[in-house]
């Protein structure tokens, strides 16, 4: 184990908060710059963070490099991969955009070549853990209660004929706050460190339907038929993760106004909402949108004043 020695010297420049226990800060030695990662160890696990590290950096994806770390501490020292987000650039020239999706695209399907890593599965129990967010904080915040058997069993048949496909390594957080443009077309990937192996839909849901950005279905289709262009593509598999995704952050999105004292995430409420009612259109999601349509009314949905409650 290295210990880290944080001198007095070294500038604190700026932090960044998520939707976890973790903090983020830059520092500065010497003309170099480096981020350091406050992930308090009663509350965060950070062990998966470095084996997922580790593993993209072995199949050729760029993590940040681990300068040194003290788990006990709760503080790893991280490589900086500065400030071009893919968010912000993109909002900065909205021209960039097609190409830059296009770039994160090819990555996921570069990474879809490769087997999973030595990762738990993302299995039944843990689609149905993640589901079950919904039922547990987002209907009792709108006033709702709803069959909890029938959710379960709705979620079981739709899901059934993917939860077992597990071929590759799931990021599970892969969207436009997550990478980063470190230049000659290269990405940096960020919060990883829940990576599980899992069916290569989800990670293509998470980029495409992003809940803290608008994707436009225009994009959404051609970054889709550009994955289908290197990787098989499994149109109701892509519904399915996506029905699941959306229901599982309505849920955490509310947790983390109810419990921890972060409104500000209801104002991604709407926007999921929409990506959960196409979803819920294919065929696929057929016994999850008839527990919908039976259980959570449309005044309960996208229109919801939140603003009312937070």
């Amino acid at each position: 184990m290295v210990r880290l020695s944080l001198r007095i010297d070294w500038e604190l420049a700026a932090d960044v908060f998520d939707a976890s226990f973790r903090r983020y800060f830059r520092v500065h030695r010497d003309g170099q710059s480096a981020v350091l990662m406050d992930a308090p160890p009663e509350h965060e696990d950070s062990r998966p963070f470095l084996a997922v590290a580790r593993h993209l950096d072995s199949i050729g994806f760029r993590a940040p490099r681990v300068l040194a770390e003290d788990l006990d501490a709760g503080l790893i020292l991280l490589e900086d991969f500065g400030d071009a987000r893919m968010k912000e650039v993109i909002d900065a020239d909205p021209d960039a955009e097609p190409r830059i999706y296009a770039q994160a695209i090819d990555l996921l399907a570069d990474l879809h070549g490769h087997a999973a890593g030595p990762l738990p599965p993302y299995d039944m129990a843990v689609y149905q853990r993640e589901a079950g967010l919904f039922p547990e904080w987002y209907m009792p915040a709108v006033g709702l209660d709803g069959d909890i058997d029938g959710w379960r069993m709705a979620w079981d048949a739709a899901l059934a004929p993917i939860a077992e496909v597990q071929p590759t390594t799931v990021l599970r957080d892969y969207h436009a706050e997550n990478i980063m443009l470190l230049g000659d077309r290269t990405l940096g990937l960020l919060d990883f460190q829940d990576a599980l192996a899992g069916h290569p839909a989800y990670d293509l849901v998470s980029l495409l339907q992003d809940a803290r950005r608008d994707v436009a279905p225009e994009l959404e289709a051609a970054m889709i038929a550009r994955y289908a262009a290197r990787r098989p593509h499994d149109e109701a598999a892509y519904a399915l993760l996506g029905a699941q995704r959306n229901t599982k952050i309505l849920g955490i999105f509310t947790r983390l106004w109810k419990r921890d004292g972060k409104p500000r995430y209801l104002a991604f409420q709407p926007r999921v909402w929409a990506y959960l009612e196409r979803d819920l259109a294919h065929p696929a999601l057929g016994p999850v949108k008839a527990w919908f349509d039976a259980h959570v009314p449309a005044a309960q949905r996208a229109a919801f004043r939140w603003e009312q409650l937070a």
